[in-house]
C-alpha cells in the first residue's frame, strides 16, 4: 500500500483492486496580511496554517497567473523546488507564480507529504465510512513500523498526523497516498464513495483516466485531464 510506481498508469496500482482513483489537488494556503510573504519572509507553520489559513484554490491561482491548466500550474510548482529536468521545467510560469504568490497572501501549497489544510478531510472519510481507526503505512515500510492510529486522537491533536506515506482504511477499501516532491495526493476507492467525499469536502481535483499516470503535468503523456480548463477544476 506504499505510493503506485511512475512507470505505470495510476489507475493500474495495487493490481487493479480500486475502481477509481482521484487526484486532490494540495490547496494554495491562503493567509491574512500579517502571515504573508511581504510581512515575514517565512513560510507559516502547522500550527498556523491550521489555525490561521484557508484554502485556496488551483483554478483562481491559474486566473491570476495565466497559466490556464492544472497541468501547467503543476509545472511551474514542480519547477519552483527544482524537481523536474531542466528540459521539463516552465521557468517563465514559475516566475509568473512567484510574482503572483509574493505580491499577495497566498502561499504555496506544501510538496510531499499530506498537506495540512486536507487532515480534516482525509479523516472525514474514515469517519463517514464507519471507522475510528486508520491504518498508516510509512513511505518506507522496511524502515518504519505499519501503525495503527485513532481517529478521535489525531483530530484533536493528542497523536500526531503523519506527514507523509499511505493512510489506509482497515478494511483495505480506500486509501490516501502521497509521494515525495508532489503537490497531490492520490485517493483511491469505489467511484461512488470517493465522489460523494469530493462534493462533501470540495476537494479540488480530478478523477485520474486509465492513461493519467504521476507525471500527469507532462502533456506528452496523452492525459486528457491537463487540457481541462479552470472552471473545470471544481469537483462537483
Amino acid at each position: 500500500m506504499t505510493y503506485p510506481p511512475y512507470d505505470a498508469p495510476l489507475a493500474e496500482a495495487y493490481g487493479g483492486r480500486f475502481e477509481s482513483v482521484y487526484v486532490i489537488l494540495h490547496p494554495f494556503v491562503a493567509v491574512p496580511d500579517n502571515l504573508s510573504w511581504k510581512a515575514t519572509k517565512t513560510y507559516p507553520d502547522d500550527e498556523l496554517i491550521l489555525s490561521k489559513s484557508a484554502k485556496f484554490q488551483w483554478s483562481s491561482i491559474a486566473t491570476q497567473t495565466g497559466l490556464k491548466t492544472c497541468a501547467k500550474l503543476n509545472q511551474a510548482l514542480l519547477t519552483s523546488i527544482r524537481s523536474i529536468d531542466e528540459e521539463l521545467s516552465d521557468f517563465a510560469g514559475s516566475s509568473a507564480l512567484q510574482s503572483a504568490l509574493t505580491a499577495g497572501s497566498v502561499w504555496m501549497p506544501t510538496e510531499g507529504r499530506f498537506e495540512p489544510l486536507l487532515r480534516a478531510d482525509f479523516l472525514d472519510a474514515f469517519e463517514l465510512a464507519g471507522n475510528g481507526k486508520l491504518v498508516h503505512v510509512p513511505e518506507f515500510p522496511q524502515d518504519e513500523p505499519v501503525q495503527e492510529l485513532d481517529i478521535a486522537r489525531l483530530k484533536c491533536g493528542q497523536e500526531a498526523f503523519p506527514n507523509r506515506g499511505s493512510l489506509v482504511a482497515p478494511d483495505g477499501s480506500f486509501l490516501f497516498t502521497v509521494d515525495w516532491d508532489s503537490f497531490f495526493t492520490l485517493f483511491y476507492g469505489p467511484r461512488v464513495f470517493v465522489s460523494e467525499m469530493v462534493r462533501r469536502r470540495g476537494l479540488e481535483g480530478f478523477f485520474a483516466n486509465p492513461k493519467t499516470d504521476h507525471f500527469w503535468f507532462n502533456y506528452s503523456m496523452g492525459c486528457c485531464v491537463v487540457t481541462l480548463s479552470p472552471e473545470d477544476w471544481p469537483a462537483v
